[in-house]
């Protein structure tokens, strides 16, 4: 371990970040993160609304988990902005690692994944939509630890 890396204490104690739904989008996902081609993600304001929790800020770490709700890595926020969908970024859509190399592209699968069942489900909106003003959070993390060498 690392002078920066947690305890196990520590990672029993933090909150869980999950990417997507289980399945093939966040085990894609996790494995950018894993290696370090995903530096940021977008999650919508409405969602952390819903859900009844507070947006993330500088500094907050959390575990990881996969598919199979199983710990792989912790991260840690490195920066957090709120902006409407429209002033989403090039950098920001890079980082993300999912190949992307315009925010049309970005945004056409985004809007895919925000318009999808799963999404209208989890919160509760079966005509869920976003537009140009939907507010959206950008954060950028770093890997803090794989957990995976410790299985």
């Amino acid at each position: 371990m690392t002078p920066d890396s947690p305890s196990p204490a520590d990672i029993a104690s933090m909150p869980r970040a999950e990417f997507a739904f289980p399945g093939s989008l966040r085990d894609q996902l996790v494995a950018a993160i894993l290696n370090g081609s995903k530096t940021s993600t977008t999650a919508l304001v409405v969602d952390y609304e819903h859900d009844g929790e507070p947006l993330p800020e500088v500094g907050n770490r959390s575990v990881v988990v996969d598919s199979d709700d199983r710990p792989v890595a912790v991260i840690e926020v490195t920066s957090v902005r709120v902006v409407p969908l429209a002033q989403v970024d090039l950098a920001h859509v890079v980082d993300e690692g999912e190949g992307d190399t315009s925010v049309a592209e970005w945004r056409e699968g985004h809007e895919r994944f925000w318009h999808s069942e799963e999404m209208r489900a989890a919160l509760e909106d079966p005509d869920f939509t976003v537009d140009d003003t939907t507010l959206a959070v950008l954060q950028r993390f770093r890997l803090i630890a794989d957990l995976r060498a410790a299985d």
